[in-house]
């Protein structure tokens, strides 16, 4: 994952291991029904990273970047979703 704030997206995922992945804000927050962000800042910008969760506790790491603009771009979210459906497709195969 290319995140310019690796120590403190590190912590951050460290949190999630050790406490589940719903951190709450700032730290993460939901998108939708199983999409979540990880929540970061730094001296290059606002970093934010998409995951879902699978079976058993898995947290699956769909997309990073760093955000310009107060609201999360459109393109980034899409990427995302896409991503996020390709995991749900691929369990589906994997558990039938």
């Amino acid at each position: 994952m290319a995140c310019r704030h690796p120590s403190q997206l590190r912590g951050i995922t460290i949190r999630m291991i050790e406490h589940g992945p719903y951190l709450g804000f700032p730290h993460t927050r939901a998108m939708s029904d199983s999409l979540f962000e990880i929540r970061t800042k730094g001296a290059e910008g606002i970093g934010r990273a998409f995951f879902c969760m699978l079976v058993e506790r898995r947290i699956v790491i769909l997309h990073s970047f760093i955000k310009k603009t107060d609201k999360t771009p459109q393109r980034e979210l899409n990427i995302a979703r896409a991503r996020l459906q390709e995991v749900k497709n691929a369990t589906r195969q994997n558990h039938i």
